[in-house]
Order: C-alpha cells, then structure tokens, then sequence
C-alpha cells in the first residue's frame, strides 16, 4: 500500500468478519471520497489525505496518510469511529502506529482566548478570539467546535488523542461543545470571528457566554471542518440565522463570474446585515416578522419557488437551518429537482425544542 503524503499512521484490527465490515467502509466512504481497488484491498482518496484498507487472516490493516497532523488525526478517527459502527457486539482493539501518541495534545485544538465582543444586530453578538497557530483553520472546513465551561468559573478539562485515534478525557468536568463557523479568520494575527444568534431560553450556552465574554475569558477549539462550497456556476445558499455566518464567508469566497441566489430566514428586518461578495448576487430576507424561529415554512417555500437554471450551467446548492426544514428542503432537492447527492449540501444546524448539536448533513 502505498502513500503520497509525508505523514503516516497504520493499525492492525482484529474482527471477526473483516470483509463485511471493509465492504461497509467502502460503501460509507465512497459518498465522501474516490475509492479505488477491490473488496478485499481499496483506497480512498480524501481532500485531506488517503486511507488504505488490506484484508488480512481475521484482520483489516489500515493506513492513512495526509500532509498535516490535522487531517491525518481526522482520517484516523474516521477510521476507529466507522470500524466500530460496522462492527456491532464486537469491541474491536485498534492501536495506532505514527501519528499523535496517546495522551498528547490533540492537534486540532486550541486554547482561544476572548479578546473583544460587539453587537452586530439585536440578536447576533461577534466575538472575536485569539490563538496560536491558526493556519490549518483557514481552509478545509469553515466550522469549528467551541468547547465551553459548564458552569461559569469552572475551568473544564481538554480532550487529548485516545490510542485508537478519537478523543479521551482526563477527569474532570468536561466542556459543553456547540458547533459555529469562523465568519473571519487573520491568520497573522492569530484571530478569529465567531458570530452567536443570541437565542432565548435557558438551554442556550453559547448564547449566554457571548453575552457574558470578557477579555481574557478562555474557551477551547477544535477544527475545521464542513461546510464548504464545491465548483459550479449557479449556487444556492439558503438558511436561517444560524446559518447567517457560514453564508456570509461563503459569499466572500465566491468569486466574480459565478451567479448566487441567497435566501436568508431572519427574525424581522433588523437582522438584516451587510453581506459583500464579488459574485453577482441575488439576496433575498425572509422576515419571520417576529414569529418563532422553526415555526413557519418560509425558507422551505422560498426554494420550492425558486426558478433554477434552464440551461447547462452547474448548479450547487447549500442549506443550513432547523430540522425539520432540511428535511423537506434535501427531499425536494432530490425528488423534485432531481439533484444529484454531489450536488449540494443540507445541514441541520438544531432541532426546533431540543437543545445541543444536531448538525446532521447530506
């Protein structure tokens, strides 16, 4: 098996049916990468790197291989995570060989300090945070994992890298995660943008510790991933508030010469804000006039009404907003459009009465 990346990392996992479980790998992985080779010997190439699989006596033998500690901590995670998934009632042993030894810093966190906050509109505050070494958040994923303290003056543990290559924690109380997008990164100055929807209620921790943030306040990263647009012509960007972010980066990103259409579910007008791109944009505020967030179909209908174009031009479309939204939006995507899953990308960014992370993508 070989490799074209400067960092390595392989394990040997005992199973006791290693080719169903290679087969479920291979069928999982070749949605989000190319996959190449047969059922008992493939590889997948990523957009961070690449991962091997060689069937052995009652084994699998895995390789992954990337140009960072970063992406090859992921792949390895992604491997150990999947193994486990397709391998129920058995608890597979995997100990990785290169890579980050267990028990170190995991080298997709950050310890992040708050250096400034301020009002953007009534319902979304910025934070700006400061770290080290932020280079590998500046691409391969807009999002980022903000792990705050689970009672205010209480300093949580860190995650560090587990020997099968996710993440262990030491004792102590540990972190409420919550997921954002970096809306600006200076990687020079070891800065980054987090913009918080300022929700109500009493299960809001993000929420309340951008209210609260001082100068100086610590709060943990970990990152990047998801998010990101793939090449087209024509895009579709719809969302809700909690989506507000991601699409004003993306926006930025976008280059003259492609053709946008944002749809943008707002509370009412004064959450309007000043969105700059160089493409040529049609931006269009859903005003929910007050109502509840994930009480009315307003974005769901704007897409369903939405004339796509006639002609050959690719088309990419991007969604982010409450569950029950991205659902009927991904059906009507598939069933009535006829898009392809490589053709866009629709994320449960939370669940209208749930509190946490739901981030379910497709």
């Amino acid at each position: 098996m070989n490799a074209h990346h400067p960092l390595l990392a392989e394990t040997t996992v005992r199973l006791a049916a290693p080719l169903d479980v290679m087969t479920k790998l291979r069928e999982h992985f070749v949605e989000h990468g190319t996959v190449t080779g047969s059922d008992d010997r493939w590889r997948v190439e990523f957009g961070i790197g690449t991962a091997e699989a060689q069937a052995r006596a009652g084994a699998i033998a895995f390789r992954v291989s990337a140009d960072d500690a970063t992406s090859l901590a992921y792949l390895q995670w992604g491997v150990a995570e999947h193994v486990c998934e397709f391998a129920p009632g058995e608890t597979p042993e995997i100990v990785w060989e290169g890579g980050v030894r267990a028990g170190a810093p995991l080298p997709y966190f950050r310890e992040m300090r708050v250096l400034r906050a301020r009002q953007l509109t009534p319902r979304m505050r910025r934070l700006t945070l400061a770290g080290r070494d932020l280079e590998r958040f500046s691409h391969d994923g807009l999002h980022v994992r903000l792990l705050l303290a689970p009672e205010k003056g209480v300093k949580p543990v860190w995650p560090v890298m587990a020997a099968d290559g996710r993440q262990a924690w030491p004792e102590g109380p540990r972190p409420v995660p919550r997921v954002y997008t970096i809306r600006r990164i200076d990687v020079d100055a070891g800065e980054v943008d987090i913009d918080f929807v300022l929700h109500e209620g009493e299960e809001t921790p993000g929420a309340t510790f951008a209210l609260d943030a001082k100068p100086g306040d610590v709060v943990g990263m970990t990152g990047p991933g998801g998010g990101e647009l793939r090449e087209a012509n024509w895009y579709l960007l719809a969302g809700d508030e909690t989506a507000l972010p991601a699409i004003g980066r993306m926006l930025e990103q976008l280059p003259a010469g492609k053709k946008v259409v944002a749809l943008i579910e707002i509370a009412d007008d004064a959450e309007r804000q000043e969105l700059r791109t160089e493409a040529h944009l049609d931006l269009r505020w859903l005003s929910r006039g007050g109502r509840a967030a994930g009480s009315t179909t307003l974005l769901t209908d704007a897409v369903r009404a939405l004339d796509f174009p006639c002609d050959d031009a690719s088309v990419f479309v991007w969604a982010g907003c409450e569950h029950t939204a991205a659902r009927q939006i991904r059906a009507h995507l598939r069933k009535e459009r006829g898009l392809q899953r490589r053709d866009s990308l629709v994320a449960a960014y939370w669940r209208r009465g749930a509190a946490g992370e739901v981030e379910q993508r497709d």
